[in-house]
């Protein structure tokens, strides 16, 4: 049985692919790429971001806070299964892209429940300094899309796996129920 695509799961991580990769980016030439830095040019947005959520900021960089950078590490993971995933779906047409795919968003999921636990377990110490405007504009809803996207192509994913499995399951008790006649 072929898997079916999704255009909207494959859209998104073709579209996060960069984004994560230039986000890392940052966290791992941190203080080059922050406000100052020769490198800056590359992550000219993030002179914003870096006061708004101060993991991404100097605070972090300079207690030797190692969540930014872990994480990015872990992104970078999850950027190449976003990638196999891609490359299974589209030009090899395996059957282990869901499965694949699946992993990876329970990895972004996962890891943005965490981002966010965190927050609320320390008590707003990385952005509640914010008001409630920015936090909005530029915590919440950016920070959002990554719990709100994962959680779909989760859900989509496990219903076309569970669905395999199914067809799976009666094509083996039916060649089971074979054997025994």
């Amino acid at each position: 049985m072929a898997f079916k695509t999704h255009a909207w799961i494959s859209l998104w991580f073709a579209l996060t692919i960069p984004v994560i990769f230039w986000d890392a980016g940052y966290c791992f030439f941190r203080p080059r790429s922050m406000v100052g830095g020769d490198l800056h040019w590359i992550w000219k947005p993030y002179a914003l971001y870096q006061e708004v959520d101060y993991v991404y900021g100097l605070k972090a960089l300079e207690s030797g806070d190692g969540f930014t950078n872990a994480q990015s590490a872990l992104n970078i993971v999850e950027n190449f299964m976003n990638i196999a995933y891609l490359y299974l779906a589209h030009v090899s047409g395996s059957p282990a892209a869901p499965l694949l795919g699946f992993a990876s968003a329970v990895m972004t999921l996962s890891k943005t429940v965490l981002y966010w636990l965190q927050e609320y377990y320390c008590g707003g110490c990385a952005v509640g300094h914010n008001d409630l405007k920015t936090l909005i504009v530029y915590w919440i809803i950016p920070n959002g899309l990554w719990l709100l996207v994962p959680s779909f192509i989760i859900w989509q994913l496990a219903k076309d796996i569970t669905g395999a499995l199914r067809v799976a399951d009666r094509a083996a008790q039916k060649t089971a129920s074979g054997k025994k006649q």
